[in-house]
């Protein structure tokens, strides 16, 4: 049994994954943030990797977590949305899972999976972009994840596009995923509810702090013009940190996953206008197609299970 668990800024997901990458059975936990002791974090961890196992040996555990991992895989150097800042990951998680475990970035395990099973398999080079509480990234080369000299390269969110902008949870003001994340998304619907009726108003009671990511995806569905411009400014700002990220590494493909992705053409569409719009020479290069993730809100936890697997397989 190989089981992938995807740890996120709200919500670790485990999943049990067959040699296909099928998700075969899964298990969740809430986060508990980012100003908690980093045990709890390893604890809601175990219980969702013991739940999905359900009494059954287990071959290896592949852990995909959002934050830098280093090199050696041992280690979460820095996490903006957890509190793991240096600590000893892998080895720790191993001994509460008492089974072979393996670590590495999140979105590093995404685009391992869309490169083994989905939107990325074939390529000779992508770029995997990850939409959720915030951005992240990795660079597909041949089917392999270039990992960089400190095993932290495709950090994509981190980039910054405004100067003194937004802040950031990294420390920093004016990251990309201050403009095209989740959070973003919510953040721009709050801004244009003062300004016009929306029917997010009584998806979250009236209450803007309660609004959350799904309710805006739900209200875009149902022809809200709130929602609508939201999603076109996240669209808009995918495209925009695309196009710098082509001008650097020209890609065959881009692969935008993540749990906002599940907008599909109301992301894609400003998003494909606006790297048009945008990268340098674009009418005098075959632009990379830019396409959803097909394994979609799964890609962590089959990532992961494929990194147990070539670890310990």
């Amino acid at each position: 049994m190989w089981i992938g668990v995807d740890v996120g800024g709200t919500k670790v997901l485990a999943a049990v994954v067959d040699d296909a990458g099928r998700v075969v059975r899964t298990a969740t936990r809430r986060t508990p943030g980012r100003r908690v002791a980093a045990h709890q974090v390893e604890e809601a961890l175990a219980g969702a990797v013991l739940e999905v196992a359900a009494g059954e040996r287990v071959g290896g555990v592949g852990v995909a977590a959002a934050g830098f991992v280093d090199t050696s895989g041992e280690r979460v150097m820095f996490a903006p949305h957890l509190p793991w800042q240096g600590e000893e990951v892998r080895a720790g998680l191993e001994r509460r899972f008492g089974a072979p475990t393996a670590l590495d970035n999140d979105a590093n395990c995404a685009a391992l999976a869309e490169g083994s099973y989905g939107a990325a398999r074939g390529a000779s080079s992508a770029l995997v972009v990850t939409l959720g509480t915030g951005i992240g990234g990795a660079v597909l080369l041949g089917g392999e994840v270039l990992r960089g000299a400190n095993g932290m390269a495709g950090e994509f969110g981190h980039m910054q596009v405004v100067p003194e902008g937004h802040p950031c949870e990294c420390g920093r003001r004016g990251c990309w995923e201050q403009y095209c994340s989740g959070n973003a998304l919510v953040r721009c619907a709050r801004s244009r509810m003062a300004d016009r009726p929306s029917v997010l108003e009584e998806a979250c009671g009236g209450n803007l702090d309660a609004l959350t990511g799904p309710m805006v995806t739900d209200a875009a569905e149902a022809g809200d013009l709130v929602a609508w411009e939201a999603f076109q400014s996240v669209g808009d700002w995918l495209g925009v940190g695309v196009a710098n990220l082509v001008a650097a590494l020209d890609p065959e493909l881009v692969v935008i996953g993540g749990g906002v992705s599940a907008a599909g053409e109301r992301l894609l569409g400003p998003a494909r206008t606006a790297l048009a719009r945008t990268l340098v020479g674009a009418e005098h290069r075959r632009l990379p197609d830019l396409v959803p993730a097909r394994l979609g809100p799964a890609a962590g936890v089959v990532g992961g299970a494929a990194l147990a697997r070539r670890a310990f397989g």
